[in-house]
This record gives structure tokens, sequence and C-alpha cells, in this order.
């Protein structure tokens, strides 16, 4: 056991300072406290030292320079077992820290301001982080705070062991303090890594890459009942996204559960007008838009409503309570949206096990929106496919000219297309999907299935594809079917023999030069 005798408080976020400091005076405790901290504890009468009065040096270069002094940090290292380092301090007049508080100026909150380069670098932290490693590595005999959050356990500890602190309590304080000091540090490599001198953000991939994901909850297990799981949460994640998504209801979420509401989620917020996406292993098996919310789901759920048993749905509006009396009426296994009538609520709410999850705004790019893919050694990393085909991308190949419907066919089929994974491709109007085929080897193979899953005559949709057709086997296909205009990237050294057997068929073809693969 160590007993605390004197401790040295330094933070930013003064959040149940006053009543922490003042306990310690309570119990005899000597503080020392530099500049803001010090101010505070004065003027609420809590006994305290001015560091600068105990070095008899002052604070310099406007507060860049006040802990960083021998008479500090010799306080903090000495080792109390060594005869050596306690007759230095006493030589030397050093006081021996037996507590130190600190917590860093707030540098990712500076960031997400967009505040010039010259204030973020200002609020680059330096005796703070030298304070908490200096006490961390001599946990043995210090203890080293750097959450408000860990005061009261603190105080518990002294009221355990007559004002004394265990062993296991300064190191596991001492964990947090060097990952706080190592996030810390991550967060400015990384602003410096993905910032330019200008402190505009650098298009390509940076050179380092820092990661910064805290553990949110254990899942029951992963992909399969033996696989261990976990969901992390971006640090600098904003409200919005998925991983800080509301749960109003349900059981909780699995690993799988987040993979397709991840897919329902980019699917779904493509659209302006009220749509609907449903998910099933992280494919569409349902997707529209409609007149109200309530009809964007009777037409999704048209596509295949074998298979949107047990599936994911996802809304771009608040669910509404016609919207949710529909949805009771089928197993679903959770539903994401950006809000929820308190009526819907209570509806949805009598399916037990249902997960309701509210969006809020949806979170769309920005300047961290990246995807990545762990592989054997290492990571892949890729901007997110917020590309979509536009009029101006429209480029007709073929004889015949679609028409202004068959257009909006292609631009909808071409908005789904894209969350389908490869081969992929989607029949559709310019409201719903009506077939899907995704995951092929093949690209024939992928339209075979859409064909075949189609539960309604074909004739006279559009059919759309992620990647170009490499040969005319596919157009054939679909022209027997009565497929009569056709989206694609184009791209194929056999594009010609393509275009060609379009038309023969009569049907219209469409190039975006846009590709959409989504292999995983």
């Amino acid at each position: 056991m160590r007993p605390i005798h004197t401790a040295i408080l330094s933070v930013f976020d003064k959040r149940g300072l006053v009543s922490f400091a003042a306990d310690l005076a309570r119990r005899g405790v000597v503080l020392f406290a530099s500049g803001g901290t010090h101010a505070l504890l004065k003027k609420e009468q809590v006994p305290v030292c001015l560091i600068e009065e105990y070095t008899r040096f002052p604070e310099m270069m406007e507060g860049r320079v006040k802990t960083l002094h021998p008479l500090i940090h010799g306080g903090i290292l000495a080792r109390r077992d060594d005869p050596r380092h306690l007759a230095e301090a006493k030589e030397h007049g050093i006081t021996l820290f037996d507590l130190v508080v600190v917590n860093l100026y707030p540098f990712r909150e500076t960031v997400a301001k967009r505040l010039s380069p010259d204030d973020i670098i200002e609020n680059i932290d330096i005796g703070g982080p030298a304070l908490i490693r200096a006490a961390a590595k001599n946990h043995r005999d210090v203890v080293i705070v750097t959450s408000p959050d860990d005061y009261q356990l603190v105080i518990e500890e002294l009221d355990r062991h007559a004002g004394a602190t265990s062993y296991e309590l300064r190191r596991d304080l001492a964990r947090k303090a060097f990952l706080h000091t190592a996030r810390y540090d991550a967060a400015i490599a990384e602003w410096f890594s993905r910032t330019e001198a200008a402190g505009v953000g650098q298009a390509d991939p940076p050179p380092l890459l820092m990661l910064d994901f805290v553990k949110k909850e254990t899942l029951r297990y992963g992909e399969n009942p033996h696989q261990k799981a976990a969901i992390y949460l971006d640090s600098d994640a904003p409200s919005g996204t998925l991983a800080r998504a509301r749960q109003l209801g349900g059981k909780e979420l699995s690993f799988n559960n987040y993979l397709d509401l991840a897919a329902v989620q980019n699917l779904v917020f493509e659209f302006e007008e009220p749509a609907c996406a449903i998910m099933k292993h992280a494919n569409p098996c349902g997707a529209a838009i409609g007149d109200s919310l309530a009809d964007a789901y009777e037409r999704a759920l048209a596509c295949d409503p074998v298979s949107a048993f047990g599936s994911v749905v996802g809304f771009n509006r608040r669910v509404d309570v016609a919207t949710a009396h529909l949805v009771s009426k089928g197993f679903v296994e959770a539903i994401l949206a950006p809000s929820f009538e308190e009526e819907a609520i209570e509806i949805l709410r009598r399916k037990k096990n249902l997960r309701l999850l509210e969006l809020g705004v949806p979170c769309r790019a920005s300047d961290r929106d990246w995807e990545l893919k762990k592989i054997s050694g290492g990571l892949l990393l890729e901007e997110a496919d917020h590309r979509v085909a536009g009029e101006d991308d429209l480029k007709v190949v073929t004889k015949r000219t679609p028409t202004p419907e068959e257009r909006r066919m292609c631009l909808f089929g071409q908005r789904i297309v894209k969350h389908v994974k490869s081969n992929a491709v989607v029949l559709c109007t310019d409201r719903e999907i009506v077939g899907v085929g995704a995951g092929q080897m093949s690209r024939v193979d992928a339209l075979d299935i859409a064909l075949r899953k189609a539960r309604r005559p074909v004739e006279g949709l559009a059919l759309a594809s992620d990647a170009f057709f490499p040969f005319r086997d596919s157009i054939d296909l679909a022209a027997s079917k009565g497929i009569r205009v056709i989206v694609q990237p184009g791209g194929s050294v056999r594009d010609g023999e393509v275009i060609a057997a379009c038309d023969e068929h009569d049907i219209a073809m469409i190039f975006t030069g846009i590709r959409s693969f989504r292999h995983l």
C-alpha cells in the first residue's frame, strides 16, 4: 500500500475537480496546481499551492512552459525504494508527489471545430503528456488519474485502505494513462498525416493510418456461434452513424445484424423520395421508393417476400403508424430509420425481439469516409463509393433511344445495383426492384437468377449491371424475356459485339462509365 500525502493537479476538463480536490484536502493531502486549475480551486476555497511558487520559476511563453521542471518531474519519478533517489530529492529540495491528476487539451475537439492549423497546433499539449507518462512509469509509487470518471474510484480506495492505494489500482490507472496519451498522440499524428501544411485535407490515403476505436460492447458471437465478436466505436464518429445509433427496443444486436444494417443504411439514403430497403445477408431482396413510406415498404416487400423473412429493413424517413402496422405483420430482425413516431414505437415493440435503431440525421461523406478491409498481415483502404450515375452520365450507344421512363428506370437501377454483391444484376421499374441476381461468378448466371427470382413478368423492365458484359449471352437471355433497356458501365473489349446484340433485339443500351463492384 502507498499512502497519499501530496498531489499535483493540472487539468483541462474540470468536471468534478473541486469536490475531488476538497475531499483530498480534508484528508490532509497537500495540493499543488498549475494556472487555471489553481485559480479554480482558490476561488472555491480549496487549499492549494501554486506550482510556480513551489518551483520558483514562472509560467512562460503563454503557458507553454509551466510543469516542465526538475522539481516537478523529480518528485514524480523518484523511486521510493531507492535510497539514492530519496537522497537526491532531499538534497535538491524536491517534494515527492504521490498523486498526479492530469488530463489534456482537447485536440480532437479542436480539429472538429475546423480551426486554423496554427490554432490546432497550439492545442497540442506538451507538459500534460510528460506528467502523465512520468507518473504512469513510476506507478509502483505514484497514482496517476487522467479521467474525472476515476475520481470516485480513488476516493473509495482511500476509504478502504485508510488513506492508501493498492498496487492493483495504481497499475490499472497507469494502463489507462498510457492508453490516454497513446490515443492523444495518435490523434495528432493522424491530423498531420491527413492534412497538408495549409490544413487542407489530403485526397490520397494517408501514408500512416492511425486507428482509434473504443470497445462499445461484446456481441453474443460473430458470423457463427463459434466466433467471438465485439463492436468498436470510432472516437471521431459523429451522430447519424450506425455505431452511434440509439436502440429503442428489441434484444441485443448481433454481428450479422450490424452487417445488414450497414448495408441497408448505405442503400436507403441514396434516395430523396420516401424509400425502403430490405436486406438479407447484406444484399437487397427488396428496395423501392413510393408516395409514402408505407407505399415504399409494400413495393419493396413485393420483390421477394420469401427472402424478406428474418430480414433487416431500412427507411429514410420517420417511421409512421401506417408503416409500423405493415412491418409488424412479418418477421423482421431489425429496423433502421432516422426516427420513429411514438405510437409506431409502441406498435413495433409488441414484437419483443424486434430491434429498433434510431439513426438520427444521417451522416454521409466526410474527409474520413474510408472503408477498411482486413487481410492477413494488413489492411486494405478505399474511399466509400458515393458515386451515383446522373442524367449527364447516360450515354446511349444503340440505335434505339430509351424513352424518358426507361431512362428513369436506368437511373433507379444504377442506385440499387451498386449495393448488390458482384457479379450483380438488378431488374427494375423506375420505383422498385423486381429481381436481383447477386454474388455470382458469371454475369449471365446473375441475370438468370434475377429472372428466376422475379415474381412478375419482366417484359418492358430495365436491367442494370454493376459492370460490363463480357459476352452477348446476357443480352440474348434478357431479350428472350422482353427486357427493353439495359444500363451498364461499358468498357469491355467486346462492347461492339454486345451493342450489336442489343441492336439485333431492338434493345436500348446506356453506358454510364461508372463501374460499381462490391466484392465484400
